[in-house]
């Protein structure tokens, strides 16, 4: 027998969404290659993983929880779709307040918030449809839209005003083509935190366009003393929005993949299609991980208030310590952060003559003294690095220390001071 098939040899060709999808991160930090110094302890300043050196560990009631979910024998299956009912009504628990209330229909669980914010955009965005991101913004936004074939308009972030978004950039950037806006509040990169009258003015333009909102939350609650976290939902009465959050940041596990969406409506715009799109788009993964599921009750509701104060109260103390120190170095001037566990800092390029990029910078910074920070260049906007925070006390000091000398170093005005005072020093005197 013989097929109908003309092939007369390999011809297997990667899918257009895979020849699409381009991480700006992994590019960039996969392509520095100069090695550390050998003297000099790796300090890495760039992983947005609070996990990574152990000083910050999730409340003994999570790991409670998940030891009991484990034992209990009930949770080693498949579960539905968009996650069991009591998981989501937990979730659904944990997200209302006095000015909004979710029920577990509202909520769809996910494999972690990155992949909440693709079935958002998937389910919201068509191939030629634009989708609004922040800029500065993470690059997952990017990376998951132009693989679908969906373009994506940047609106810009104002940095003289701790990265408010400039309402007028993003007003002009809406046009007919324009699914979603997505809004990310805390910010990362920036550690910015909206205050309620400025998200009500965002709420504004997305109600005057007809535009939902996608709002990514994954850093929820996660703001420094006298500062206050407002959901977009909480204030909007008219603008339909989805909102991605998990439990990866506030609790400490991002590797535990525990993701939601939910689905706040109030007008019923989505209930036609995109109720039903996110279920169907769920069921490309069938469903989240089971055994942190049977442990989100537990999780959510035993977790206590002292706990997110401690780790605030540190990443507060680590900015401020980070923001103090490097507001002295030449060259460098840090934006103070609201939340998260960020900070961005201006680089005066032109301060540097033997740099001509942030990316230069970083590099050289990396090899010079071993302090590892993510160029503006991965956030879409060059002359600025971004600091993670969560690191230990010490380390953050050390790291601090060692930029210092290094700016030190290389800044044309205080180069030339000491190179003139070696001179002086070595001079011999007659």
């Amino acid at each position: 027998m013989s097929g109908s098939s003309s092939r007369e040899r390999w011809n297997v060709r990667a899918s257009q969404i895979a020849r699409r999808t381009h991480n700006p991160i992994r590019s960039i930090v996969e392509n520095i290659v100069v090695e550390p110094n050998p003297n000099k302890p790796m300090i890495a300043l760039s992983i947005g993983d609070p996990t990574t050196f152990g000083n910050l560990r999730p409340a003994k009631e999570v790991l409670e929880a998940v030891h009991e979910s484990v034992t209990s024998q009930l949770y080693n299956g498949y579960g539905p779709s968009t996650g069991f009912e009591k998981a989501r009504e937990a979730v659904a628990e944990y997200s209302s307040s006095e000015f909004v209330k979710v029920e577990a229909k509202d909520v769809i669980l996910c494999s972690g918030c990155s992949c909440a914010l693709d079935l958002c955009i998937t389910a919201l965005a068509r191939e030629g449809q634009n989708i609004l991101i922040p800029r500065p913004g993470f690059s997952i936004y990017r990376t998951l839209a132009e693989g679908l074939g969906i373009v994506v308009k940047s609106y810009e972030l104002s940095p003289e005003r701790s990265w408010e978004i400039d309402l007028d950039d993003l007003e002009a950037k809406i046009d007919e083509s324009t699914a979603a806006i997505i809004i990310n509040n805390p910010s990362n990169p920036c550690g910015s935190v909206f205050s309620r009258d400025h998200i009500v003015d965002i709420l504004n333009i997305a109600a005057r366009y007809y535009v939902p909102i996608i709002a990514d939350e994954i850093y929820e609650h996660m703001v420094f003393p006298g500062r206050t976290f407002h959901s977009l939902a909480s204030l909007s009465s008219e603008v339909p929005i989805l909102v991605c959050s998990g439990l990866g940041k506030r609790f400490l596990v991002p590797g535990w993949r525990m993701g939601w969406i939910i689905i706040h409506d109030r007008q019923n715009v989505f209930e036609r299609e995109i109720r039903k799109a996110l279920q169907c788009l769920s069921q490309r993964i069938i469903g989240s991980n089971t055994l942190i599921q049977g442990a989100l009750p537990a999780i959510l509701r035993n977790t206590p208030q002292r706990f997110y104060d401690d780790v605030m109260s540190t990443l507060h103390m680590h900015s401020k310590l980070a923001y103090n120190c490097i507001a002295k170095i030449p060259g460098l001037k840090p934006i103070m952060p609201g939340g998260a566990m960020y900070m961005m800092v201006y680089i005066d390029i032109p301060c540097f003559p033997e740099f001509n990029s942030d990316l230069e910078f970083v590099q050289r910074l990396l090899k010079e003294e071993s302090v590892f920070c993510l160029p503006g260049q991965c956030f879409d906007y060059p002359s600025y690095m971004r600091l993670v925070i969560t690191v230990p006390q010490s380390m953050l000091e050390e790291a601090c220390q060692r930029i210092q000398e290094f700016c030190e170093r290389h800044h044309y005005k205080t180069a030339e001071i000491s190179r003139r005072n070696d001179f002086m020093d070595n001079e011999i005197p007659y």
